[in-house]
This record gives structure tokens, sequence and C-alpha cells, in this order.
């Protein structure tokens, strides 16, 4: 049943058919959780893989029915040990099907599941705990373990915790602590016994019946909880699956981390309704070799990764010989020039076809092969925006590679880009049964079928977020292009501001064009209530380090690097050329950088400057960094700091340096101002 918005005054709204989800909009009244999607998948995609992982170099397979009975033996453990309907499960390990399983299992039992970044530190990992009340906790090694035990004074229902890597655990006390394996044999001896009370609990189960808790990552505060229903997650993956086409005989690599509302959507929600399967790399270190290995036909990835893959490439590129510079820069000067015209299928002349054509063997093709993309057929990215340069690479190798804006809070799609539309500087259109609208501030608004629950433990949250109509403040300043009907998205709401000439301050646009330089990692623009920007830099350890290597130029640590006075250099042109650039457009020619420094450190999430999703916490850098920012505005000439770091053993330390302070030429029509010396 669709129902349109009515639009208000001061609204721009873009209605693509908001629908009243009361009903399943594509289910079969038998699948409203995804147990029963499972049971299915078990029937009729039975000798069909679900799942592989790479263990020991060898990848391993389990089918869709093998699955179900992984899946089974754990629920029927989680009942053995004690496990009663609501309860709460937390979750963290690297991508692994036994995760996967303990979030269905979880499910199958009643309970919830609460993914949680699995390199969360030991308060980090409490605070989710305890809010939660978990009582069980599935994790997957001795280092995790430790994490729980650290802190479990503070976690006074959290009764089991099972582990999936038995390695230096045998001389814990195994009064509470379980392993993987066992807890799946103990439910395989008592399937007899248990059955009836699962298959109860499984019935139980409903569109409005919990699917998972994820929690935000809190880049204004604590996280929140988000609850989100069956009905959230099954009518977004039908609707999505859908629009782009996905079946059961795609691939995809899920690497990414379980706590994030992507990875659950693809690797559960879209695999469980297409029935495809989900391979799992043996770790971090060795995921681009996994990628290349198993040639997926449908990749996620955040702007960050892309960014690296890319800074790879000219890495090598500059290693390279001259003649194959001369063909890489020859054939990509016409793949940007048709390649996203060819991919839209539009009219191309044939000349420019063929070497296209051409191109793609000796190019295009090898390269694709080489970052393992050779079998995409649908990629997208999300999470931020990401540089119109960096897009438009990727599109130009013929990778259709699209867009997408969602947040947690909508079980990820709210704007999604149509193939034929896809555009660099928008995020789409409404995704189905979604309504996009925009207040007079710039807010944008949606809502649809895939709008959370509420914020656990959190009514007040909740009532600011969504309103008594089902709308939900993103939080994110845009607006709909009127031509197109696509949404546009400038920055967070909070962090666009005004110069002090009362034109609009939106860094993170600034921040993306700098980053599109490889030997640039990170970016953080001020300038909101100033007459200038200004910014701080993290250098990319990888691309200049190999750049220091081939220019034989030693050093000794990250700061030695970054301080170095033909870095220093580099970074300047780097950020000029920007200036250039944001000359060209009357919208943003007053954020033109003035100043800058490169840190002495990279921003870490375990000191708090960043999300474990790699978002800035601007107010953190701004009060933490207080006497750097001072001095990009006092007209200091070199700055002595000393600031607090935390190791990876969560010890803590202190790192001081002395930072140069470098001015930057700005662009006044077009040509330099000026080329002050730093």
């Amino acid at each position: 049943m669709v129902k349109s918005a009515m639009p208000r005054q001061g609204w721009d709204i873009a209605d693509k058919g908001g629908v009243e989800v009361s009903e399943p909009m594509h289910a079969s009244s038998q699948y409203l959780s995804i147990p029963a999607i499972l049971r299915r998948n078990a029937e009729t995609y039975a000798d069909k893989p679900a799942y592989r992982e790479k263990d020991l170099g060898i990848w391993q397979s389990w089918t869709w029915s093998q699955a179900e009975r992984e899946i089974e033996s754990l629920a029927i453990g989680f009942l053995d040990l004690g496990v009663s309907e609501g309860d709460f499960i937390a979750i963290a390990g690297r991508n692994r099907p036994h995760f996967y399983w303990s979030m269905v299992a979880a499910q199958m039992v009643g309970a919830i599941p609460v993914p949680i970044y699995h390199d969360s530190a030991a308060d980090e990992m409490a605070y989710v705990l305890d809010h939660c009340g978990a009582c069980l906790a599935v994790v997957e090694d001795q280092e995790q373990i430790d994490k729980i035990l650290d802190v479990q004074e503070q976690l006074s229902r959290l009764k089991h915790m099972i582990y999936v890597d038995s390695r230096g655990m045998r001389k814990y006390d195994h009064a509470r602590l379980h392993q993987f394996s066992h807890v799946q044999d103990v439910g395989r001896s008592k399937r007899d016994e248990l059955t009836g009370e699962l298959e109860a609990r499984r019935s139980r189960l409903d569109y409005s019946s919990t699917c998972v808790m994820l929690y935000t990552s809190g880049t204004t505060g604590k996280p929140k909880g988000v609850v989100l229903s069956n009905r959230n997650i099954i009518e977004s993956s039908i609707a999505s699956c859908k629009f782009d086409g996905l079946g059961q005989n795609e691939e995809v690599l899920a690497y990414l981390p379980m706590a994030w509302v992507g990875d659950f959507m693809f690797s559960i929600g879209q695999a469980f309704w297409s029935g495809f399967c989900v391979n799992c790399p043996e770790s971090a270190d060795t995921m681009q070799m996994n990628l290349r290995e198993i040639g997926p036909t449908y990749y996620f990835a955040p702007p960050r990764v892309f960014e690296m893959q890319l800074t790879n490439v000219m890495i090598r590129m500059e290693d390279a010989g001259i003649l194959k510079k001369r063909i890489f820069g020859f054939f990509m000067d016409h793949a940007k020039k048709v390649g996203p015209a060819i991919l839209d299928r539009k009219r191309v002349g044939g000349w420019d076809r063929l070497k296209y054509w051409l191109g793609n063997l000796i190019v295009y093709g090898p390269l694709k092969d080489t970052l393992g993309f050779g079998r995409v057929r649908l990629g997208y990215t999300a999470g931020e925006a990401i540089g119109p340069e960096i897009f438009e690479f990727y599109r130009s190798l013929g990778i259709n590679l699209k867009q997408l804006y969602g947040q947690t809070e909508a079980s990820v799609f709210v704007t999604i880009q149509p193939d034929g539309e896809v555009r660099a500087d928008t995020v789409g259109v409404p995704a189905p049964g979604v309504q996009v609208k925009v207040a007079d501030s710039g807010e944008v608004f949606y809502r649809g079928p895939g709008t959370f629950v509420e914020y656990y433990k959190n009514p007040e949250s909740t009532a600011k977020t969504k309103d008594a109509d089902g709308w939900v403040a993103t939080g994110d300043a845009g607006f709909m292009d009127g031509t197109t009907g696509h949404l546009k998205i400038i920055d967070r709401a909070k962090d666009v501001g005004k110069m002090s000439s009362g034109k609009m301050f939106a860094p993170k646009y600034v921040e993306n064009k700098l980053k599109f330089f490889p030997d640039i990692l990170e970016a953080v623009v001020f300038g909101n209530q100033r007459e200038e920007c200004t910014a701080f830099m993290n250098i990319d350890l990888n691309a200049v380090g190999n750049w220091a290597e081939r220019n034989n130029i030693g050093y000794a640590s990250y700061q030695e690097l970054a301080s170095h006075p033909r870095v220093l250099e580099t970074i300047r042109e780097h950020v000029e050329e920007v200036n250039l650039s944001l000359s060209e457009d009357p919208m943003l020619a007053h954020s033109q950088i003035h100043r800058f420094i490169v840190l002495h450190k990279e921003l870490d999430a375990d000191d708090g400057e960043i999300t474990r999703t790699r978002k800035v916490r601007r107010g953190v850098i701004s009060e933490k960094y207080e006497d750097l920012l001072g001095a990009l505005y006092d007209g200091s000439r070199e700055i002595y700091t000393t600031t607090e770091v935390t190791y990876e053993d969560g010890r803590k330390g202190s790192i001081s340096a002395t930072l140069k302070i470098m001015d930057a030429a700005v662009a006044l029509d077009g040509k330099m101002e000026h080329m002050a010396a730093g």
C-alpha cells in the first residue's frame, strides 16, 4: 500500500513511494525472520555454497544445508547455557563464518545479537557489554577474552564467554569459558532433547522481533544502541536486491567490521535473501590476495579503501619504467574521457571504442585483475563522500562503482544510484520505499521500511531523532537537485557553519579533495567563524615512505618523515593545487587553505581522535590540539607541542615535536596570489 507524503511548507520532498510496512512488501508470510529464510535456503539452495573461509592457506566451504546444521547446533548449545528469549549476545571477532552463525543462532533462540568492533579497547567493549546487559559473549581468541576479563567487574550480567581460537586458553579458568566447537558438540548431543524448545522459539519470531542491535560510531558522544527489527532488515534487503538484480550467483568478500550496519546488510540481510555466498579472508593482511582469489561480483568498500588501492597503483607506477608509464598515462587519459560513457551505455564513437578495447586488453583488464575487481558487476561506496577524481578513476576502468547514502538507523539504504544515473557529486535517488525531504535549515530527513525501532534505553534520543510520523533526522546537510531528483550531501549539519564573512563553511568537501592525493591520509579543515581556512594533515606513511625509499631518504619514524622539508613542500604543492581548484567554484572559493600543519602523529581511534569507522571527531581534535589550532591563526612560524598517545597494549605515553607551520598560496581569478615561504 503506497502513501505519498504531503509536502509541508519549507520542505523539499522527494517521494519515490513511501511504503507503509505494516504488512510485508514482498516477503511471503513464512519468511518473517532471518532463521525462517535460512530454512528456505537450506531447502532451495541446499548444495550451493553459503560460506567460505580461508584457513591455514586452504579455502573451507559450507553449503546452505551445512550452514543450517552448524547454526542449529550452536543455537541448541546456547539453550543449554541458559540463554533466554530477549537476552543479548555480544559478538567480537574478525569476519569468520562462526560469528555470522553466532548472530543467526542468537536470533534462532529469540536472543538479540550485538556485534562489537573487535579492535575496540577494553573500556569501549565494557561500555557496550554493560549497556546492553549481555549475558553471553562469543569472541575470537585470547586477546578478546583478556579484554573482557580486564573489565569483568563492570559486567555483572555476563555469565558465559565462548571463544573460537583455543590457542593460549589452556590454563584459563573454564568455569565460564567455553570453546565454540565444544558448544556445538553439546548442541549436537542434545538435539533430540532441545529441538522442541528451539522450534517453539523460532516459530515465535515475526517481523516485529528484534533482528540485531548495532551501536553507532559515537562521533559526538557515547555510542547508541540502534534496534533493528526483522521488518527493517528483510524489507531493506528485498528492495535493494531487486533494485540491483542481486541473485544467488553473486560472490562477496566479507572483510569490513561486523559491527557496522553495512556488513550486516550485505553479509546477512542480502546474502540470506538472495542466497549468495559470503567469503571470509584469512586475515586482514591477506585480504587483498584473497580478494583476487575470490574475484567478487558484488563489492563494497568505504572511500578510504578505494583511496588506498589507488595509492598503491600510483606507487607501483612511480616504480615503473618510462615506456610503461607512458602507455599507462595514454590509456588512462582515454579511459577518463570515454570509460564512464561506455559503462553507462551511452553513444561513443567507433574509434574511441576500439581504443578503449585495446586499453582494456593492455591496461584496464590487468589492473582490475590485480585489484581483485576483474569480475565485479556491481560496486558500492558509502560512509563518507568519495573524492570525485577517485570515483571517476574506477568508473573509467569499467567498474560499475556507485554511491549510496545511508545510516545505521535506516538499515543502510536512504538513497541509491540507479544504473545510468551515476554521478560523482550526488548520492542518488531515494531507495525503493524511502521518502526523503530537506528542511529549510538544509538538514536531510527520511522515512521508509528500514527505519529503526528505537535507541536502546534512550527514549530521549529516539524522540529527538525520529518523530511521530517516522521521519528521521540524519544530522547531514544537503539538497535535492531539482533537475535530476538526486540528493547532494554537503557535510554533517553540525559541521556546516559560516566564515566570518557570512559565506558557507563546509569542511568535508575540501578534506575529500585533499585526500585524493596519495600522500595525504587524513585532513581536518578549520574555518568556522574565521576569516580564513586552515588545516591539519596526516601523511600516508605507505605512499610517502615509498617515495623516501626511491629517493634514498632515511627516516626512523612517522614523525621524522612527516617533518622532512621535501615532504612539507610536496604537501604544500597539493594544498595549492586544491586551492586553485576551489577558486573555480564560486560557492567554495573562500574555502581555500591559507595555512596548514602536518601533524607529528596519525589520528588514531585508540586516542579518540577518529571513530572505529575512521570518521573524524572534529570536536575532540579541536580541543586536544588547541595549541596547534591557535598557532595556525596567530602568525606563528612553528610551535612546540606534547601529545598523549595510547600504545597497542593500552599503555599511555606522550610524544613531543616542534612543528613547522606552512603557508600556502591562494588563487584569485584562476591565478595564484602569492607563494609565501613557510
